[in-house]
């Protein structure tokens, strides 16, 4: 095959994480850094409470730096976008919920960071 007609697959590269005893995943781009958690930052009960939550995932807000407690972060990963599998509005979900990624036989949900903060009602240190 000729290489001009090889296309380059599409990647997004993930943020992997865990909160309790639950991996998740984000889009690595909308990550400013990983910070040592406070009291302050943002916990979602849906999302599962942090067994320790010893560090913070910051992102930017329309408002300022929001910042969600996990307990480890893992990896920045690039999946090829056709592994990703959008939420369907029809299911359900948290408004953070985004998609999922099927990994090893087990779903990795994906959230949007922003909307997590929305969802909570604040955005946590500034």
């Amino acid at each position: 095959m000729n290489d001009e007609h090889v296309q380059m697959q599409e990647v997004v590269d993930i943020l992997f994480f865990d909160i309790g005893h639950s991996l998740y995943g984000t889009d690595a781009s909308s990550v400013l850094r990983i910070d040592r958690s406070l009291p302050e930052d943002i916990t979602l009960p849906g999302l599962g409470l942090p067994l320790r939550g010893h560090r913070a995932i910051v992102f930017d807000t329309p408002e300022g730096e929001g910042h969600l407690k996990v307990d480890a972060v893992h990896a920045v990963r690039s999946i090829p976008l056709n592994s990703l599998r959008r939420m369907p509005p029809t299911a359900g979900a948290a408004p953070y919920a985004v998609g999922v990624y099927l990994e090893e036989a087990r779903a990795v949900l994906l959230i949007d960071l922003v909307e997590t903060a929305r969802t909570q009602g604040t955005q946590g240190r500034h």
